[in-house]
């Protein structure tokens, strides 16, 4: 997607075949198990499934293109010494324009091997940036601690 593009549910024209963006973004979705590149356009999209309009499908596009020029991304495991686990959490003030809500992602590294990733539409609105930060070190935190119980 095209940075600081900011999509909307009622801005553009709806599609006349939505079933097209939808399974275009169900393969998206599925591309995400192996290419955490994408998975933060991909969540926005998903987001406008039910009534996907004109703006939508040009940013599927645009991701689709991004795909294609960076074909030999993807997960890469490599043996290394460093065994130091090693998690970064952010969040964006506002980011959603429909709901005024922030998106929370974290990423959680092995060395330098990341074994986990996740971004989530926050579910309230945060009055400040600091506040946002706080709900994503918790969640990255959450995730950690259910990681480290599983293991």
């Amino acid at each position: 997607m095209v940075p600081n593009l900011k999509l909307s549910k009622t801005e553009g024209e709806l599609l006349d075949t939505p079933e097209r963006y939808r399974r275009l973004v169900g393969r998206l979705m599925y591309l995400t198990i192996t290419r955490p590149d994408i998975t933060f356009a991909v969540k926005k999209l998903c987001q406008y499934s039910s009534a996907p309009r004109l703006p939508h499908l040009h940013a599927v596009y645009k991701v689709l293109e991004y795909i294609k020029g960076t074909v030999g991304r993807g997960l890469l495991y490599s043996v290394e010494d460093d065994l130091t686990l090693k998690r970064f959490a952010d969040a964006d003030l506002a980011s959603c324009q429909d709901s005024r809500r922030s998106t929370t992602e974290f990423t959680m590294f092995i060395g330098s091997s990341l074994i986990s990733w996740r971004f989530k539409k926050q579910p309230t609105v945060s009055r400040s940036s600091a506040e946002d930060e706080y709900r994503a070190l918790a969640l990255a935190t959450c995730e950690m601690m259910s990681e480290s119980v599983t293991s």
